[in-house]
């Protein structure tokens, strides 16, 4: 048999983690006199002795990891998280159901935002805070993942942001460890800077810290069933966007800016893509609405600049319930949250880098047409890109929408709406959130499906943040093999 042990240990260390972090609301709940203190007791001794004995049981020298059992890694990590961090949900006064709670902590560790749970503002606050430290566990940990593990597996096109590199200078420090300890410290600052800018914008102490948290993590739950939109607040919003767009650029780039290098940040592919792709976007929405004649300028900039940079960029806050902006808004909307932000990021979706290099292979393959005994390179950000790379993008969109068309189809069998199916779809494996329609649009919530709909949507989620392949060649049976 492989030899899983290593894996087994390292998910026992991030069961260790998120017991601890179940103190943190713990302690919010005994500071507001909340009873549900004791939930997340009971829930953090149960995982912390798990924890505890996948740690003993498996110790001892740990490797570099194998390619097995770093796909292994990915996807069990996820996992067991979620399996754990849904406790507190299903023990608490929401009176939750295990698959209620496991589809909620899915949807925060994989910052997708799509929510189960109704009445917010009432919700004890250790509640709320667990929501918000889930989605900020998940976001640091799927930006370690992409720098780490994603170009070592050779997912999608990933092996394109390998961080070691024949080329010294482009190394940005010695070792991926160090990388992800300066990610860490990077993740916490900016955080930290969001937090007190919300607090400058007029939002309480607590609101402030929770909405940074998944903010950052683009993953857009909220401490209100209104969203950003309960505090109807322009500063707030302007607060929101830019954390948004921040979060959705390559956390790598930050470290090269400080440390003196402004280079990447004006001469990257998908950071220039991204950002001419959210302007175009905004644009078009504006104009468009503003021909409709029913809203004033200002309002109608606001309202589109907010839910277009939510929708891009993977958080799926709302100021607005843009389900009632007309069908061309839809469209626009349910493709941007295809898109998605750029690799590197806590953004979600197909990621912008792919579009563009499908674009450019699209391009490339019409001037072989034209001329067929021509020879035409493609160059990612000046070097040359090898038709590994490009074989690896368009299987791996090929396979994106696939999916997507597999649990759109298996929705609809059990019964669902073609508006909800195929937006709850969209909306899951693209890790938005909010989808379109009464039942799961910017005004509702995922509570009234079925519960084998939202197992369904909880593997959409799953393969959706962590790449579909690192998910899908576990399901293999040469995986399995020696």
């Amino acid at each position: 048999m492989k030899d899983f042990r290593p894996v087994l240990f390292i998910i026992g260390l991030l069961l260790a983690t998120l017991a601890g972090g179940m103190l943190i609301p713990a302690i919010i709940d005994i500071f507001t006199g909340n009873a549900s203190w004791q939930v997340f007791a009971v829930s953090a001794g149960l995982t912390g002795f798990v924890a505890g004995a996948l740690i003993l049981t498996n110790r001892g020298e740990i490797a570099a990891l194998t390619v097995e059992q770093a796909f292994a890694l990915t996807s069990w990590s996820w996992l067991a998280m979620t399996a754990f961090a849904a406790l507190p949900f299903s023990f608490s006064s929401l009176n939750l159901s295990y698959t209620d709670g496991f589809f909620e902590a899915m949807s925060g560790l994989t910052t997708t935002g799509a929510t189960v749970i109704s009445g917010l503002d009432e919700t004890p606050k250790g509640i709320l805070m667990w929501r918000a430290l889930l989605q900020w566990f998940g976001g640091i940990g799927i930006i370690v993942m992409a720098i780490a593990v994603l170009p070592m597996l050779n997912v999608g096109g990933m092996q394109l942001f390998r961080i070691e590199s024949s080329d010294t200078s482009e190394k940005i420090l010695p070792r991926a460890a160090e990388i992800a300890g300066s990610i860490a410290r990077l993740y916490f600052g900016i955080s930290l800077a969001c937090a007190l800018a919300y607090m400058l914008a007029g939002m309480g102490v607590f609101d402030a810290i929770a909405h940074a948290m998944t903010t950052i993590a683009t993953g857009g739950f909220s401490t209100s069933d209104q969203s950003i939109g309960a505090f109807n607040s322009v500063a707030v919003d302007m607060v929101a966007i830019i954390f948004m767009i921040v979060s959705s650029l390559p956390f790598v780039v930050y470290l090269q800016l400080a440390r003196g290098d402004h280079e990447p940040v004006l001469s990257d592919a998908q950071i220039r893509s991204f950002l001419a792709l959210l302007c175009s976007l905004i644009a078009i929405l504006w104009i468009y609405r503003l021909t409709q004649g029913n809203v004033a300028a200002w309002q109608a900039l606001r309202e589109v600049i907010f839910n277009i940079s939510s929708i891009l960029t993977g958080t799926g806050y709302t100021n607005a319930a843009y389900d009632q902006w007309g069908n061309f808004p839809l469209s626009i909307f349910l493709i941007a949250a295809f898109i998605g932000g750029c690799a590197g990021s806590t953004a979600c979706g197909l990621k912008i880098f792919r579009l563009y290099l499908i674009v450019k292979l699209a391009l490339r393959y019409m001037r072989q047409l034209i001329h067929p005994n021509g020879v035409f390179s493609i160059r990612y950000n000046n070097r040359p890109l090898s038709e590994n790379v490009a074989i690896s993008v368009l299987v791996f969109a090929m396979t994106y929408f696939i999916c997507f068309a597999v649990i759109a189809g298996l929705l609809g069998l059990m019964g669902i709406d073609l508006i909800t199916a195929i937006s709850a779809s969209a909306s899951t494996i693209a890790n938005v959130g909010p989808g379109l329609g009464a039942l799961v649009g910017p005004s509702g919530n995922y509570a009234a499906l079925p519960d084998m709909v939202k197992w369904v949507l909880c593997i959409a989620m799953l393969l959706g943040r962590l790449e579909l392949f690192a998910v899908l060649v576990m399901l293999t049976p040469a995986f399995w093999r020696r």
